[in-house]
């Protein structure tokens, strides 16, 4: 099991912590692999986990080079990447490992991930993006309740249990054969989108790829970002729909089309940027006010005494 971590040393904290709550019925290898938080992760591992293997890197890998470094440092048959910000439940693990062991056509398999009030995150699953269905899901109307035919066809709504195109990165157990014949995950992606082009290349192999609901992960959304993109990562996320699309989709579609889907990635990043820079200008003019609001109410009490 590898669990790559940055800046996340609470979330990591807990998400340990349920391993040892309710680990599986076999031994398992936990490996940490720190990004080089700076901020006592490494540390917390060291002195409060002492069977887990900690990893410190010098520099922030990001998740793909990361998670394939902590890769190699084990050699079990199967091989669990496993986010910091999730939280296993009883019998989970064993429960998603029985369906591969039973299932050799199995290559990657992942649980109902929910959220901390219960409800599904609907990421746990997805179907293998075209143009329409990343516009559905983009704009927010393949994401409404209900929604159903190719606008909502990322979310894999037809899918309740069984093969299905992709799984979420936040847990993703794999046979280790199978992902070290493809050469793990694509280091050129630095975060996001890794986890879609791993299923992607496996199914190219002719390896399924199964999602089970039986087994339940809380997986707290964004845990790890703070619920909004940085400027990097937002280039990160962007730059992860461009390499998917140009190593995956690109070569079998005309330069017409192509140049549509990378006008389109390029107008999509340019309005988070705008958004983000936005956000960020209304937060520095609401601290000034915040600060005298809070001025004012001091000295008015100072008065009143």
């Amino acid at each position: 099991m590898v669990i790559v971590s940055y800046r996340s040393r609470e979330l990591l904290r807990d998400c340990l912590d349920s391993l040892r709550v309710h680990p599986p019925e076999r031994p398992i290898r936990v490996i940490v692999v720190d990004n080089d938080s700076g901020d006592g992760t490494a540390e917390m591992v060291a002195a409060d986990y002492p069977e887990v293997v900690l990893h410190a890197a010098d520099q922030n890998l990001g998740f793909a080079a990361a998670t394939n470094l902590g890769a190699r440092l084990g050699q079990a048959p199967y091989l669990l990447a496993l986010n910091p910000d999730t939280r296993v439940t009883a019998g989970a693990l064993e429960t998603v490992l029985a369906r591969v062991e039973t299932h050799p056509e199995v290559a990657i398999a992942g649980p109902r991930l929910v959220r901390e009030d219960g409800s599904l995150d609907h990421a746990a699953k997805r179907s293998f993006p075209t143009p329409l269905s990343a516009l559905g899901h983009f704009s927010g109307i393949g994401r409404r309740p209900g929604a159903s035919g190719r606008l909502a066809a990322y979310r894999a709504p037809e899918v309740e249990s069984g093969p299905v195109d992709a799984v979420n990165g936040a847990f993703m157990l794999m046979r280790r054969e199978a992902f070290e014949r493809i050469g793990g995950f694509d280091e050129g992606y630095w975060m996001y989108m890794e986890d879609l082009d791993l299923c992607y290349r496996l199914a190219q192999a002719g390896r399924l790829t199964w999602y089970e609901p039986a087994a339940e992960v809380v997986h707290v959304k964004a845990g790890t970002t703070g619920g909004e993109r940085s400027l990097r990562l937002n280039w990160a996320f962007h730059r992860g729909m461009y390499r998917f699309y140009r190593r995956n989709y690109a070569p079998r579609r005309s330069p017409l089309t192509n140049g549509a889907v990378y006008t389109g990635i390029a107008l999509k990043l340019a309005t988070a940027l705008a958004q983000s820079v936005l956000r960020s200008l209304r937060r520095r003019r609401q601290r000034p006010r915040s600060a005298a609001a809070s001025e004012g109410g001091s000295g008015s009490a100072s008065g009143d005494g």
